[in-house]
């Protein structure tokens, strides 16, 4: 279920040495349906590959499973996967419609709402600034999609030291997320207290929400958070960096750095 899948197409090329007509390598995007226990969470919109870790992985960051150990997971039918629990979750109410990548959140209620739902991270060792501006680099070689394609988010959990532990690619920055929650999930490495995450695009509030239902201390993105974003991390304990550029970035959260 790892292979992520690209199409070869014949496209006209415009350049200044005129047109030609050539080959071009084309992302691959598919509906998924993701099931709890037999019962429809969503329908999402992917990059095919690491489908099992997706449906884990949004399944926990969504809060679906409420602690449940994930029992197995399987594709049921093409495009369904169900994550089983042996009804150790709650029953899901089914959800209508396509997740999008877009945030569907409101505002502070919402924010107000998951921090009912989850608690302030305990406090992780800060993660050395000279290692935060390296990571988008690190991950770069590892973004292999992005290389043959360049339509596809990616996202990586990395150590302390700057180790990239693993990258996920998908058409929708979310499902990249999840995707490396999920990988972290089966393993059984979660709460990732002490790693980072790293996202390639902005660092929106569900973002912000994933990493922190993972359990990472630090969340690095290479464009910039919006302010609930910035303010869901102040509350969770988050270290917040963003328009990460080298040895240039801009810490959001905490409000200061420690001196």
């Amino acid at each position: 279920m790892g292979r992520q899948r690209t199409e070869r197409l014949l496209i006209t090329r415009v350049g200044p040495d005129g047109i030609d007509r050539s080959p071009d390598e084309l992302i691959v995007e598919e509906p998924m349906t993701v099931q709890l226990d037999g019962t429809t969470v969503t329908t999402t919109m992917r990059t095919p590959g690491h489908d099992h870790e997706l449906a884990v992985g949004f399944c926990h960051t969504e809060g679906l499973l409420a602690d449940a150990p994930v029992e197995g997971v399987r594709s049921t039918a093409f495009n369904v996967v169900t994550v089983e629990t042996a009804g150790a979750a709650p029953t899901p109410t089914p959800r209508l419609g396509t997740t999008s990548s877009s945030c569907g959140w409101c505002g502070s209620d919402q924010l107000d709402d998951l921090c009912e739902r989850i608690d302030p991270l305990p406090p992780s060792p800060p993660i050395a600034l000279d290692v935060v501006g390296s990571i988008p680099d690190r991950v770069f070689d590892d973004q292999g999609l992005f290389a043959r394609t360049g339509a596809v988010h990616a996202a990586a959990a990395f150590t302390p030291d700057g180790e990239i532990l693993l990258v996920r690619e998908d058409v929708g920055r979310h499902n990249a997320v999840d995707k490396v929650v999920g990988a972290l999930v089966l393993a059984d490495q979660l709460p990732a207290s002490g790693l980072g995450l790293f996202v390639s695009g902005r660092a929106s509030v569900e973002m912000v929400q994933k990493a922190w239902a993972a359990g990472f201390g630090t969340l690095v993105a290479v464009s910039a958070p919006t302010a609930l974003a910035v303010a869901a991390a102040r509350r969770a304990g988050i270290t917040l960096v963003g328009f990460v550029r080298g040895d240039r970035f801009n810490v959001y959260a905490p409000e200061r750095l420690p001196s």
